[in-house]
């Protein structure tokens, strides 16, 4: 294959590079903005090719010397060789382009991204495999084990666990390593990140609301912490394991529902709505049908995986807008998507990168929405 020299201008989602030659993009992964790079072509398509980097030719002022010595095999971590504060630049402009090209979102409030107080040493857990008595990550682009002894993402704890599950012969399979133990059920890998998340969520939603639906709610770490904002809360998942560790200590305005969250969201949704448009009905002497569906006492938080919303969720949260929406995303490009389709009924009020994980290419992306409120409700939070 051909040596190309492009210079790179932009780092896409998914952390690589793109250049250009002749107008085509090229994908170079571990290289920065403002570089300029050999590379090798490794596959190539009519509009674009993608890249192994050769040389640095010109360098970034911001590249740094990565801490983890398996960093461009292991297939994890896309930037230890960027300076962490040009991460952030990255990832917020990853996020507005991705609004932009993908929703078509223009003038979008974005709010600054959120970073990590530990660029390292912060994951409460990692998942290694085992295979003919290597115990590690998968290689870059194969389906092959690096033998690791430590990770410099994952925290102390969790490496102590790695240690210790390196001392004793290991049988093939999957290992989830924790930095403390409780509910085998999903959550955040980063705490305290996912603390800053729940406390932005916390300040974008209203008081003295009725009902909260989290939907995607795991152990309820969103409802459980916003409570006393509601008169109800209802939690949904389909797993019903975080569904039993939500139940937990529940109180009597807490109700936990495993299922389909599609369904149920319709079906909760859909009550209020008539429920709301027959009291305003009355109120003004009109029929039920006359009124608008918003449920202006609701709020409903997503957190979906990285598929973003079903068509029919979306649709389902379009038939019956609550008054507030937060749209939690691990995935900009499907939360483009999303907006520009719930924004028919709905008023984007923000958009706030959080960097979940560091030197990796993810990044949590938290959506504040409205419906039917006016613009002097929205500046007071009433």
């Amino acid at each position: 294959m051909r040596i190309v020299y492009p210079k790179i201008e932009d780092v896409a989602f998914g952390g690589k590079g793109v250049g250009r030659e002749n107008g085509k993009a090229i994908f170079v992964p571990f290289t920065i903005d403002g570089e300029r790079v050999s590379a090798r072509i490794v596959r190539e398509k009519k509009s674009f090719a993608e890249a192994g980097l050769l040389d640095v030719l010109e360098e970034s002022v911001e590249r740094t010397t990565p801490e983890c010595p398996y960093f461009g095999r292991c297939g994890g971590c896309a930037y230890q060789h960027i300076n962490y504060e040009h991460q952030l630049e990255i990832k917020f402009q990853q996020v507005r382009h991705a609004l932009q090209r993908i929703g078509k979102l223009k003038d979008v409030p974005m709010r600054p991204i959120v970073p990590s107080p530990l660029p390292y040493a912060y994951r409460n857990r990692i998942t290694v495999h085992a295979e003919d008595g290597v115990a590690g990550f998968y290689r870059r682009d194969e389906h092959r084990l690096i033998d690791i002894e430590r990770c410099p993402i994952a925290a102390d704890e969790v490496n102590r666990a790695l240690a210790e599950l390196r001392a004793r012969p290991v049988r093939d399979g999957h290992y989830t390593l924790r930095a403390s133990s409780g509910a085998r059920v999903f959550s955040q890998a980063n705490d305290a990140v996912a603390t800053a998340l729940r406390d932005l969520i916390s300040q974008l939603v209203p008081d003295r609301q009725e009902l909260l639906i989290d939907a995607y709610c795991g152990a309820g770490f969103f409802a459980k912490a916003l409570l006393e904002k509601f008169e109800r809360v209802i939690g949904i998942d389909w797993d019903r394991f975080a569904i039993e560790a939500a139940q937990k200590n529940a109180s009597p305005r807490e109700t936990y529902i495993a299922g389909d969250i599609e369904e149920e969201l319709r079906c909760i949704l859909g009550q209020m709505s008539r429920v709301e448009a027959a009291v305003s009905a009355a109120k003004s002497g009109g029929n039920a049908g006359d009124t608008p569906a918003t449920t202006r006492s609701t709020t409903v938080i997503v957190d979906p995986p990285a598929s973003g919303l079903s068509a029919k969720t979306r649709r389902v949260i379009l038939d019956s807008p609550p008054r507030t929406v937060i749209y939690v995303s691990c995935n900009p490009p499907m939360l483009a998507r999303d907006l520009a389709e719930l924004r028919q009924v709905f008023q984007i009020e923000s958009v706030t990168p959080l960097d979940m994980f560091p030197q990796t290419a993810e990044i949590e992306v938290a959506a504040h929405l409205t419906s039917g409120t006016s613009k002097s409700e929205r500046k007071t939070g009433s």
